[in-house]
């Protein structure tokens, strides 16, 4: 699997195409949809532009995405950078469950935060899937001690290290301390200056990876991309390249455009 991560916590001003409005982040599903996705990750955003977890700002992205894309996978965060307190975290999950067609289908949550059990566990109650974030060897440890909470639907191995030359290195360090027992399918992605060479390493490995603007703004040459439907179309162009290379390989889930 391919999947589109269209925003993240990116300020309005990062790109001119960044999407933030809840019609944006449609028109970019609907986007990147064309390109063979089944998947997107959004951060909603309340009327400040500032990410929120309010349910209902985040049934409204949820909504118009889905009106636009209606079978599309629709997963957002609930980072403890919006919103510190656990309880309220879990509270906010807890709504989301009633939103009805704005109900997301699976939230992230990072395994380094306070309450990561009990936000899981809220998830799973109210019918929403988990992707669990792990962004470090020790995080991989901690997940391993606690086991995989029920309803997860995957593991997010996030290699944070933006230097091109070690990101790759620091995604293996994890995927390794992750094991191979965890019952559930691995997505290995880098940010910024690593985003481009971990998506590679992901593709040949034969790992579900992702990409779009809350990774990477640019091109692996620099430029910057038109759009996270720009960012998608050279992933897939990387991976059939791959596959020319390597015949036996099937494409990551990519279907054909609509």
């Amino acid at each position: 699997m391919l999947q589109a991560v269209l925003n993240g916590s990116r300020p309005e001003d990062a790109h001119p195409a960044l999407p933030v409005l809840a019609r944006h982040l449609a028109r970019d599903a609907r986007a990147v949809a064309r390109e063979g996705i089944t998947a997107v990750h959004v951060h909603p955003r309340g009327p400040n532009a500032q990410e929120t977890l309010d349910p209902m700002h985040v049934g409204d992205a949820v909504a118009a995405i889905r009106a636009e894309v209606p079978g599309m996978e629709i997963g957002v965060t609930t980072g403890r950078w919006i919103q510190p307190d656990p309880t309220k975290r879990i509270e906010a999950v807890l709504a989301w469950g009633h939103l009805g067609v704005g109900k997301p289908d699976v939230c992230s949550v990072n395994v380094h935060e306070k309450g990561w059990v009990d936000v899981c566990a809220a998830a799973a109650s109210v019918g929403i899937g988990v992707e669990l974030g792990v962004w470090t060897s020790g995080d991989a440890v901690t997940l391993r001690t606690n086991g995989v909470p029920p309803g997860t639907t995957r593991v997010l191995a996030e290699s944070t290290v933006s230097d091109p030359e070690t990101a790759v290195a620091e995604g293996v360090r994890i995927m390794r301390a992750l094991g191979n027992e965890l019952g559930v399918p691995v997505l290995l992605h880098g940010e910024e200056g690593g985003a481009w060479p971990v998506l590679e390493y992901a593709m040949r490995m034969e790992l579900d990876t992702r990409i779009g603007f809350e990774d990477v703004l640019v091109l692996p040459n620099g430029w910057l991309a038109t759009g996270n439907e720009h960012l998608v179309a050279t992933a897939f162009e990387i991976e059939k390249k791959q596959s020319w290379q390597s015949p036996g390989r099937s494409r990551i889930g990519r279907r054909a455009p609509n």
